[in-house]
């Protein structure tokens, strides 16, 4: 399996999404996630992070709500939201770090 520092560290845009099962505003953000994926393609690689299994991941990125999405390329956090974010404001993120190569 890989390991999360592995994955945000390669040249390609990483969206994660740090959740927990029990939280309802992650339950809502899992469809949007699959949406937006679905549109932006293989321009991102979309990874979940479950905070209760992956504790020390989250203590290390300073998780203290979920879900709390992360956008790394190179290693480097690139932009950082807490909260439900809609799927139409994801893929503009998205895409504005896509055309910033």
């Amino acid at each position: 399996m890989e390991q999360f520092n592995d994955v945000i560290s390669s040249g390609q845009l990483v969206l994660a999404d740090f959740f927990a099962t029990w939280c309802q505003p992650c339950k809502m953000m899992h469809p949007i996630l699959l949406e937006a994926k679905a549109e932006l393609g293989d321009a991102v690689r979309v990874v979940k992070v479950d905070v209760d299994k992956h504790e020390a991941t989250a203590a290390q990125f300073g998780i203290r709500s979920v879900p709390t999405l992360m956008i790394f390329r190179n290693g480097e956090m690139l932009w950082r939201q807490s909260g439900v974010v809609a799927k139409d404001d994801l893929v503009r993120i998205v895409r504005s770090y896509l055309t910033n190569n």
